[in-house]
C-alpha cells in the first residue's frame, strides 16, 4: 500500500514547512502598512448621558 510508505510524503512535509517558516515570514515582513497607526491622544472624552423621557 503506498500509503504507508512515508518516503516521499516525509520529505513533501519538511519542504512545505521549511518554505512556510523561513522563506515566507521575511517576504511577509517586508510589506508596508498603507495607514501607519498612530498613537491616541489621552484626553478623556466627556459623554452626555441620554435623559430618557419615560424615566
Amino acid at each position: 500500500m503506498p500509503q504507508l510508505n512515508p518516503g516521499p510524503w516525509f520529505a513533501i512535509l519538511i519542504f512545505s514547512w521549511m518554505i512556510l517558516l523561513i522563506i515566507m515570514p521575511p517576504k511577509i515582513y517586508n510589506h508596508k502598512l498603507l495607514n501607519n497607526p498612530s498613537p491616541q491622544t489621552m484626553k478623556k472624552l466627556h459623554t452626555q448621558y441620554w435623559t430618557w423621557p419615560w424615566t
